[in-house]
């Protein structure tokens, strides 16, 4: 197969936690067909002999196919641009219902990676919308000086006698580059004064054949992924250290930490959010005398504007993974504001080392 430039560490727009976006060719009807192999019974002599005789195509639904790839941008600068959802509550002329008040995030300062685009973005909203202030961080600067101003734009139609208005920043950092996450993390302190939450949402994918898998394009992958979500956490929790200060952490992962996807092939990947997931899970314990709180989100597919766009093109393809979840549809980037939300609050204080799966019941089958 074919190899092409690693692209940059693609941020939250993506199909999972951080991004896969097929552009496939899609499986033939009798792949997708699923067979029952024939048993056939034989006696030689006093023995009885069982053995299987495979239908053609048997399996086949649930393997990976190597055909398939997935063509990125060269550039994360050819993604479209994300908007502010509505977050359904707060707006002018609403009802706006009572809740705990331990969901609120009033008073504290949440950092998101490629917080951009995406599903980091409306996670970032999120937090806004329950009352914290946020520092944007992603590779595209500009792109997050957008959004950080969009955000607070969209909060104040939204909610226009709001004493406060949240303060947004946007930041630079390659999350894969220790040097970078120390400037990152000294300026978003200089900026906001502190740092209480963290969202590690920067990431990306690749579905390709792992025998013909570049070694330099996995350790970029993982260098987003794992060393990222390890350089952020690591850095945020010295400064909580050092503040005695206690905080929460929320990795990222995705469903992928759990399952393997079908049809498209992603080993690295799936590798990659497993060992997320279990950063979260040893964090919580080496830190939780410290006051310091880590948990892991993952999602399963979700429908961000390029994903919608790729499936519009592919429609067997949503129809084969619609087919796998439970709830028959794939989630929409908002149906995770509540479940960061809840993870980052007092809400969950008594919550921490868990993995949060957000795939419409994807992992129950």
């Amino acid at each position: 197969m074919a190899t092409r430039a690693v692209p940059r560490a693609l941020r939250a727009s993506n199909i999972f936690s951080t991004a896969t976006r097929p552009t496939i060719p899609i499986l033939s009807s009798s792949q997708r067909a699923f067979h029952i192999s024939a048993t056939r019974l034989q006696k030689k002599k006093k023995n009885t002999t069982t053995t299987t005789t495979p239908t053609p195509g048997a399996g086949a639904f649930a393997r990976t196919d190597d055909s398939i790839t997935v063509e990125y941008p060269e550039d994360s600068s050819q993604l479209p641009s994300s908007q502010p959802v509505d977050s359904g509550i707060g707006r002018a002329g609403q009802n706006v219902f009572p809740t705990l008040a331990t969901f609120s995030l009033q008073g504290k300062v949440g950092v998101v990676t490629g917080g951009a685009r995406g599903l980091g973005l409306v996670m970032g909203q999120g937090i806004v919308v329950s009352g914290g202030d946020l520092a944007i961080v992603d590779l595209n600067k500009e792109e997050a000086t957008k959004q950080a101003q969009n955000i607070v734009e969209t909060f104040k139609k939204d909610y226009p006698s709001a004493k406060k208005i949240p303060k947004v920043t946007a930041h630079y950092a390659d999350v894969s580059d220790p040097a970078s996450v120390d400037a990152c993390i000294a300026e978003i302190v200089a900026e906001h004064g502190k740092i209480d939450n963290l969202v590690t949402s920067a990431g990306f994918t690749e579905n390709f054949e792992a025998v013909n898998y570049p070694v330099d394009r996995m350790r970029k992958l993982w260098g987003v992924n794992v060393d990222g979500t390890y350089l952020f956490a690591t850095a945020i929790a010295r400064h909580l250290m050092g503040r005695n200060s206690p905080g929460s952490l929320v990795f990222i992962g995705s469903m992928s930490g759990s399952i393997v996807n079908v049809p498209q092939p992603q080993t690295p990947y799936n590798a990659s959010k497993a060992a997320v997931r279990h950063l979260a899970a040893s964090f919580a314990v080496e830190w939780a005398k410290a006051g310091i709180r880590v948990n892991c989100i993952s999602p399963g597919y979700m429908l961000t504007a390029l994903t919608k766009k790729i499936l519009d093109e592919n429609p067997d393809l949503k129809e084969k993974w619609t087919s796998l979840i439970p709830q028959g549809q794939m989630g929409n980037p908002e149906d995770l504001m509540g479940p960061v939300t809840f993870l980052l609050s007092d809400a969950s204080r008594y919550v921490t080392g868990a993995d949060l799966r957000v795939d419409g019941g994807y992992t129950c089958t």
